[in-house]
């Protein structure tokens, strides 16, 4: 069975939670944020039925974002035909091939610069095993961004247990682990695990199991094709199976947020830590390299392609724009603007009209 690292269950009209809510936020990100505003959540029975509940006054927004973050995929795995699933969301979505990961290109260093979107010298996660006596990353993630200027959740599915190091405990965080020193952890594995997961949070079956929305955000990391890649070879018929298995898997989340009302609200981006061959150590960790970057779904331009450079960083930032948020602080993470249909300003002079 998953490791569940944490359960949550935000009791928002309790005093002693809001205060320890608050308590904790401050000692984490104390005054970085502004707050950016709020829009209503649609109710899970009216989300599943498709419905959208809107605050009057508000443009209507994105609800949920999947992010994918996938490792060992370059341009020739999407090209060469094995993912015909994210493949059609380069078609019909928006994507660079050239987007920049952090140096070291290693997985638990590349994670922390997503969540944190900070570069390695500046979240100082250097190392790429699971450390229990280095403790958390000191800087706030998007999750505590997410949280603070918009009140959203985040579920987190991690398949490497080195990932554990950023499983900062948060009331609005959930993160669930599993990874190869569990033989049972495929990527069809954790599809199961998600299916399951949301099926629970729609109220179908909540038994044991203390989940009370779905995720705005869920984070779905899925490495099988650089293990196999690195192992096998990455011209190896293995490899290839591998790609196809991980777009199974990601075709799979988003089918089931199809199958429960969701995609139409709902906005795709996936990525990679590292592309083919850079799964080493030493010098060609250390060699800056590039991966595709993917946006598809709700209020993205279909069949465009991003002109702007764009870096792993830029990840998190780009999250929160697709939910109409920002952030204030010391992150060098910045939105890939040009893939939205709807202009920041444009959105804010649509608000201001709504409000008169």
């Amino acid at each position: 069975m998953l490791n569940r690292l944490k359960t949550r269950k935000r009791v928002l009209g309790s005093p002693l939670a809001k205060k320890a809510l608050a308590m904790g936020l401050a000692a984490v990100v104390g005054a970085l944020v502004v707050f950016a505003g709020f829009h209503a959540v649609p109710s899970v029975e009216a989300a599943r039925n498709g419905k959208n509940t809107k605050v009057r006054g508000e443009p209507q927004m994105t609800e949920y974002v999947i992010l994918a973050v996938l490792e060992g995929v370059g341009e020739q795995s999407l090209k060469s035909g094995p993912m015909p699933v994210v493949s059609r969301f380069v078609k019909e979505g928006a994507v660079t091939w050239s987007a920049t990961n952090p140096t070291p290109s290693l997985r638990l260093p590349s994670m922390a610069s997503i969540i944190t979107g900070l570069p390695v010298e500046k979240h100082g996660v250097e190392w790429d095993r699971f450390d229990f006596a280095r403790g958390y990353p000191r800087p706030p993630t998007l999750f505590d961004y997410l949280d603070l200027s918009g009140g959203k959740d985040s579920a987190i599915f991690f398949m490497d247990e080195s990932l554990s190091q950023l499983a900062k405990p948060a009331p609005y965080t959930d993160y669930q682990m599993c990874g190869p020193l569990k033989p049972e952890c495929s990527p069809e594995t954790i599809v199961k695990y998600i299916r399951d997961y949301l099926r629970k949070a729609a109220g179908d079956d909540t038994h044991g199991h203390l989940v009370e929305a779905i995720p705005h955000l869920l984070l779905v990391h899925l490495p099988e094709a650089g293990r196999v890649g690195q192992a096998k070879g990455w011209a190896s018929k293995e490899y290839r199976h591998a790609l196809k298995a991980v777009d199974k898997a990601v075709g799979a989340v988003v089918n089931t947020y199809r199958e429960m009302g969701l995609l139409t609200r709902t906005t795709v981006i996936v990525t990679a830590l590292n592309p083919p061959g850079s799964l080493g150590s030493g010098r060609e960790a250390d060699m800056t390299t590039q991966v595709p970057w993917i946006a598809w779904g709700y209020g993205i331009k279909p069949g465009h392609k991003i002109k702007q450079k764009v870096s792993l960083l830029d990840t998190g930032a780009t999250v929160m724009r697709t939910f109409g948020l920002e952030t204030y602080t010391e992150w060098e993470s910045q939105p890939v603007e040009e893939v939205f249909t709807s202009s920041r300003s444009g959105r804010r002079d649509d608000a201001a009209k709504a409000r008169r």
